[in-house]
């Protein structure tokens, strides 16, 4: 297996199936349609539809019911992005090698351009009712999607972080791994679990997803805070240094470069374990693997 081949063909496949389930930029909403769809068209990495599809395919699932799923999770990512670059927030200027949203659009579009995918990704999710009327699995991964991505998941992960920024008294590791787990984890969490779900997988292996969720969304985020220090703004495609800008605590600050780096790649290394246990296969397994290398 050649990966960085087989990376392509699932990016190529979720950027047609974003494609489709994308809103038509027309009427007299169409300022905040174009920026809507020129975020979720910027590029990435587009991990979580694909860590979703993968879960998915793992457990046997071979249904068109995964895709409005897959294009709504990555909806959602977005919208959080277009918000986290705002001047309220980390006010970055670039984002996946271009301009962010509201540099473009102005900051007002930007936020109705967030809450705009925030709604659209739901009505995205909400079409699977239609695939499969009556299907308990359909409800079970609707009531996930909007738990993740809400105050008890990724939202509340967010508060966490911007109340952490006001504080004077520094803040604990425990309370930077509540940040992580939310605002990060939440998402991936979401996406194995889904897949797992619409599969039919048991409650003891949706249970490993959620598990693996967690190890790679903090993983992946140890990783991101670990780039902020080390990593070259051509492949990041943001700026270098916004934490420290921003007065932001992350585990690099809090345990040392090398600790954070220890345990990104233990948490990586425990997700591909439980991975193993469930059956995943080589590109799976592969793709968790990159995160500990990732230089984007």
């Amino acid at each position: 297996m050649n990966f960085n081949e087989e990376l392509a063909k699932r990016v190529e496949e979720i950027e047609t199936i974003l494609k489709n389930y994308l809103p038509k930029e027309e009427g007299n909403q169409k300022k905040v349609l174009q920026a809507m769809n020129y975020s979720v068209l910027a590029g990435g990495k587009r991990l979580r539809p694909m860590l979703m599809q993968e879960a998915y395919r793992m457990f046997g699932g071979k249904e068109e019911v995964i895709k409005p799923f897959m294009a709504a999770l990555e909806m959602i990512h977005t919208y959080s992005l277009i918000h986290d670059d705002l001047p309220a927030m980390d006010n970055d200027e670039y984002r996946r090698g271009r301009k962010t949203t509201h540099i473009v659009y102005g900051e007002a579009i930007a936020i109705l351009a967030g809450d705009g995918l925030l709604n659209y990704a739901f009505e995205t999710a909400a079409g699977a009712f239609a695939m499969k009327p009556g299907e308990q699995r359909v409800e079970q991964a609707f009531s996930i999607l909007a738990k993740k991505a809400g105050v008890f998941g990724m939202i509340g992960g967010q508060t966490a972080d911007i109340i952490a920024e006001e504080r004077k008294e520094p803040l604990t590791l425990e309370e930077l791994l509540y940040i992580h787990e939310n605002k990060t984890a939440a998402l991936i969490q979401s996406a194995l679990t889904i897949g797992a779900v619409l599969a039919g997988a048991g409650e003891g292996h949706i249970l490993n997803m959620e598990k693996a969720g967690y190890d790679i969304g903090v993983a992946f985020q140890i990783q991101d805070d670990i780039l902020d220090v080390t990593g070259d703004m051509e492949k990041l495609g943001k700026p270098i240094g916004s934490d420290e800008k921003n007065n932001k605590a992350t585990y690099v600050t809090l345990a040392g470069l090398k600790q954070a780096q220890k345990e990104q790649k233990r948490l990586s290394e425990e997700a591909v374990r439980l991975l193993e246990k469930e059956g995943a296969g080589s590109f799976f397994l592969e793709l968790v693997r990159s995160l500990v290398t990732r230089e984007s």
